[in-house]
C-alpha cells in the first residue's frame, strides 16, 4: 500500500456529511434548509483545505474507445457537469481520468485489458491529464511549476507508457513511481469508488439490499480493509523481528565470550610485531635473491640468442637456394604434366587395337588346347623314354657280364648294337636337357604370371567394389526421383523423419537443419561437380544452434546412420540473415564465387559454409585453361584463396590438383541423365576386362620383351580384371608350344 500523505487530509468535522434522517413531520422544508446551509460550509471548508492542488484543469483524448479526437475539456475549480447524448463519451471521459492516471482496466468495468480501449483500426491511443499544482502543498515546484500533465501513450498489445510534462511542456519523467507519487501526495485514488464511482459500481451500490455488501462498500471507501491488512502485517512482522532480536542477544553473548578470549591471546603475542618486521625483511631479502638467480640464468639465453640471431642468416640463405630449387621443380612439373598429357592422347589411339587383340586370344585359345594334347604326350613319351634307358642299362649290365661267354661274330654284333643303343642314348640326354630347360622357363614364366596374378586379382576386387558401388548409385538414383533426400543416402530420409518427430515433442530448442546439401541449389547446372568437390562432406552436414540439440541429434544418428558413415554435425547459433561478406569475398566480373553462385533455403546454411568453407573467397571457372591462366600464370584476384574447375579441378596460385570424380552425386539437377551414365559406364565394364585379357596374352606372345600397352588407361575406367587361371592357361600354352618344337 502506497504511503499516504497525511497533511493532506481535513479534518473530521470540516468534510464529514452528516447522516440525514427524512421524516414524514411537517417540518420538512425546515430541515432542507438546514442541510443545504450544512453542504455549503462542507464544500467551503473542503475547498480551503485542498488548496490549489491536485485539481483536473483538462483532459484531451485521442482514438480512445470509439472517439478519434474528444477534448481537450476545460474543467472549472468547482463542481463540473459533463452532459451528453448516448455515446457522446461522458462515460469515455470518466474511464479516460482512471485509466490515465494509473488506474487498471478492470476498475473502470469497461473492459479487462487496456489494449480494448484503442480504438478499431487504431495502433495506439493517448490520454492526457493536466492538474493545478499551486499554493504550499504543490509538488516538487521547482520542476514543474503550476501544472502536472500526465500524457499515458497505450498501444495494441496492451503496454502503456507515461510521460510526466510541466507547465512549459518539458519532459520531467516517464516512470510509474514519479506518478505515484505525485497521486500520493494530491491523496488522489483513482480506485476508490468515493473518489471516482463509475456507472456500473453506483448501479450496484443503490441495488444492494445486502447491509453486508454496503458494509464491504464503506470499508473500502474508507480503505480500512486495507489498514486492517496492513496492521495484521506489522503485526507478524513485529513478531517475527521479537525472535530476531532474541536470538541476536545470545549469540552476542557468546560473540563477548570470543572477544574477551581472543583479546586474552592477543596480550599473550606481545611480540608478533617483531616477528612481522622480521618477515618482512626476509621477504625482501628473497626477492633480490630471486632477482639474482634471475640475472644469472638469463646470462646463458642471452649469449645463446645471439648466437641463433648469428644462425639465422644462414637459415635465411638456405631458404632462398630452396625458393630457387622450388621454381626449378615447379618448372619441371609443368613439363610432366604436358608429357603426361601426350600419354594420354598415345593411350586413347590404342583403343581400336582392343578388336584385333580379341580374335588373336581366341586363337591362342584354340592353339591352347591342341599344344596341351601335344603337352601330355610329350610328358608320357619322355616317361616311356626313362623306362627305356633303364631297362638298357640293365641289359648292359647283363651284357657285360656275358661278353666272355660269346664267341667272335657275337662280340662284333653286340659292339654294333651297344654303339646304336649308345647313339640312342645320347640322343635322349639331349632331349632330357632341352626338357628341363624348358621346364625351368616354364616354372619362371608361371612365377612371373603368378606375381602379376596376385595384382590382378588386386585390380579384381577394386573393379568388383567399384561396379557395386555404381549399382548402389543407380538404386540410390532411382529412388531419388521421388524421394530427393535419398541421394544423400538410404538412411536419410529415416534420420530426417527422426528429427521432425524429436522437434514435435518438444527435444530440440531449435530444429537442427541439414544435409546441407538439401537446401543450396545451383543457378548454372554445370558448375555441380564444382561445388559437390569443393564442399566435399559438407553436403551431408547437418547443423546445430547449441550443443544440447547436438547431443540428441547424435543419438539419432546412432541409431539410424550405418557405421562409418555417420555426417558431420556443426554448431553454429542460428541468424536470419546471411553474414556481411562484402569486405572479405571475392569479386570478379567474369568468374562468380560459390556464394554468389548458389540459392539457399536458409541463411543459416550459407553462414555456416562461410565459417567452415570459406565460400565467399573461392572462385568457380569452367575452363580448365582459363583457371590456369587466372590462377597461376597471372596473380589471382583480390580475396581470392583458391579456386575450381567445371571438371571439379582445384587450382591455388602455385599448384594444381586434378579430381577424382568425373560426375557429381548429390548437387545434379538432372537425375535421369545421371542414371542414363551410370548404365552406360556399368555396360563399359565387360569390353574393359575383354582388353586387359587380350593384352595380356599379347605380353605373353611377344616373350615378355614389350612392355604391357596402357590401353586400360583409356577411357574412364581405371580398374582392369584378369583371372589367375586365364594367365596360368596362358603359359601352359606357351611352354607346350616350345616343347613340341623341340621334339618336332
Amino acid at each position: 500500500m502506497a504511503k499516504r500523505k497525511e497533511g493532506s487530509f481535513s479534518s473530521p468535522g470540516s468534510i464529514k456529511r452528516p447522516r440525514q434522517e427524512f421524516r414524514e413531520d411537517t417540518d420538512d422544508d425546515a430541515n432542507e434548509e438546514d442541510f443545504s446551509q450544512m453542504t455549503n460550509d462542507s464544500c467551503c471548508n473542503s475547498q480551503l483545505a485542498s488548496g490549489e492542488v491536485g485539481i483536473i484543469e483538462s483532459i484531451q483524448l485521442k482514438n480512445f474507445m470509439c472517439h478519434a479526437m474528444l477534448g481537450p475539456f476545460k474543467f472549472g475549480s468547482n463542481v463540473n457537469f459533463i452532459v451528453g447524448n448516448n455515446g457522446s463519451g461522458k462515460s469515455a471521459v470518466l474511464t479516460a481520468l482512471i485509466v490515465g492516471l494509473g488506474g487498471k482496466a478492470i476498475v473502470t468495468n469497461r473492459g479487462s485489458s487496456l489494449k480494448g480501449f484503442v480504438k478499431d483500426g487504431q495502433t495506439s491511443a493517448d490520454v492526457s491529464i493536466t492538474m493545478r499544482n499551486r499554493g504550499e502543498d504543490a509538488f516538487k515546484p521547482e520542476l514543474y511549476g503550476d501544472t502536472i500533465t500526465v500524457n499515458q501513450h497505450i498501444n495494441l498489445e496492451g503496454h502503456r507508457s507515461y510521460k510526466l510534462k510541466s507547465s512549459t511542456g518539458a519532459l520531467i519523467s516517464s516512470k510509474k513511481e514519479e506518478l505515484t507519487a505525485i497521486l500520493d501526495h494530491f491523496n488522489i485514488q483513482v480506485d476508490n469508488p468515493v473518489s471516482v464511482l463509475t456507472q456500473e459500481m453506483s448501479k450496484q451500490f443503490l441495488q444492494s439490499k445486502n447491509e453486508g455488501d454496503k458494509y464491504k462498500f464503506f470499508m473500502k471507501a474508507t480503505q480500512l480493509e486495507q489498514m486492517k491488512e496492513d496492521y495484521s502485517y506489522i503485526m507478524e512482522t513485529k513478531t517475527r523481528t521479537r525472535d530476531q532480536v532474541e536470538q541476536g542477544e545470545e549469540f552476542l553473548e557468546e560473540l563477548r565470550k570470543q572477544y574477551s578470549e581472543k583479546g586474552e591471546r592477543y596480550k599473550n603475542m606481545a611480540n608478533v610485531s617483531e616477528m612481522e618486521n622480521r618477515l618482512k625483511e626476509l621477504r625482501d631479502q628473497i626477492a633480490w635473491a630471486m632477482v639474482k638467480e634471475t640475472e644469472s640464468e638469463i646470462k646463458p639465453i642471452r649469449d645463446r640468442i645471439g648466437v641463433q640471431e648469428a644462425s639465422t642468416e644462414k637459415f635465411v640463405q638456405k631458404v632462398e637456394e630452396w625458393q630457387v630449387k622450388v621454381n626449378e621443380a615447379e618448372l619441371k612439373h609443368k613439363c610432366m604434366q604436358e608429357k603426361l598429357d601426350k600419354i594420354m592422347e598415345e593411350a586413347e589411339t590404342l583403343q581400336p587395337t582392343c578388336a584385333t587383340l580379341k580374335t588373336e586370344v581366341q586363337k591362342k585359345r584354340k592353339a591352347y588346347n591342341d599344344t596341351e594334347v601335344a603337352s601330355n604326350r610329350c610328358q608320357a613319351e619322355l616317361k616311356r623314354l626313362v623306362r627305356d634307358h633303364e631297362q638298357l642299362c640293365r641289359r648292359t649290365e647283363e651284357l657285360k657280364s656275358s661278353a666272355h661267354q660269346m664267341s667272335a661274330p657275337e662280340e662284333l654284333e653286340r659292339q654294333r648294337k651297344t654303339e646304336q643303343l649308345q647313339e640312342k642314348l645320347k640322343t635322349f640326354h639331349d632331349q632330357d636337357e632341352l626338357i628341363n630347360q624348358e621346364m625351368e622357363r616354364y616354372q619362371r614364366d608361371v612365377h612371373t604370371y603368378r606375381e602379376e596374378c596376385a595384382g590382378l586379382e588386386k585390380e579384381e576386387r577394386e573393379l568388383t567394389a567399384a561396379l557395386n558401388f555404381q549399382q548402389k548409385q543407380l538404386r540410390d538414383l532411382k529412388e531419388s526421383k521421388t524421394n530427393r533426400l535419398k541421394r544423400f543416402g538410404q538412411h536419410m530420409p529415416l534420420l530426417c523423419e527422426a528429427i521432425e518427430r524429436a522437434c514435435q515433442q518438444r527435444k530440440f530448442k531449435y530444429k537442427p537443419i541439414g544435409p546441407l546439401g538439401a537446401f543450396i541449389h545451383l543457378k548454372d547446372a554445370e558448375l555441380a561437380l564444382a561445388v559437390e568437390t569443393c564442399l566435399k562432406s559438407l553436403v551431408l552436414a547437418f547443423c546445430c544452434d547449441n550443443h544440447s540439440d547436438e547431443r540428441i541429434l547424435q543419438t539419432l544418428m546412432s541409431e539410424f546412420c550405418p557405421p562409418g558413415s555417420r555426417p558431420q554435425i556443426i554448431v553454429s547459433t542460428f541468424r536470419n540473415n546471411i553474414y556481411d561478406v562484402r569486405q572479405k569475398a571475392v569479386d570478379h566480373p567474369v568468374y562468380p564465387s560459390v556464394l554468389t553462385a548458389l540459392e539457399f533455403d536458409n541463411a543459416v546454411v550459407a553462414n555456416c559454409l562461410i565459417d567452415m568453407r570459406g565460400i565467399e573467397t573461392i572462385l568457380l571457372i569452367k575452363s580448365n585453361v582459363e583457371a590456369r591462366e587466372l590462377m597461376m600464370m597471372q596473380r589471382p584476384p583480390k580475396n581470392c584463396r583458391e579456386a575450381f574447375t567445371a571438371d571439379g579441378d582445384q587450382v591455388f596460385h602455385n599448384r594444381y590438383y586434378s579430381s577424382d570424380y568425373t560426375r557429381p552425386r548429390f548437387l545434379s539437377r538432372d537425375v535421369e541423365a545421371d542414371i542414363s551414365i551410370t548404365l552406360a559406364v556399368g555396360e563399359n565394364y565387360p569390353a574393359v576386362m575383354d582388353m586387359i585379357i587380350a593384352s595380356s596374352v599379347w605380353r605373353m606372345n611377344t616373350g615378355f620383351v614389350s612392355p604391357l600397352p596402357e590401353v586400360h588407361k583409356a577411357g574412364a575406367l581405371k580398374q582392369l580384371l584378369i583371372s589367375e587361371d586365364a594367365l596360368v592357361t596362358s603359359a601352359v600354352v606357351y611352354e607346350a608350344s616350345t616343347v613340341s618344337c623341340g621334339k618336332i
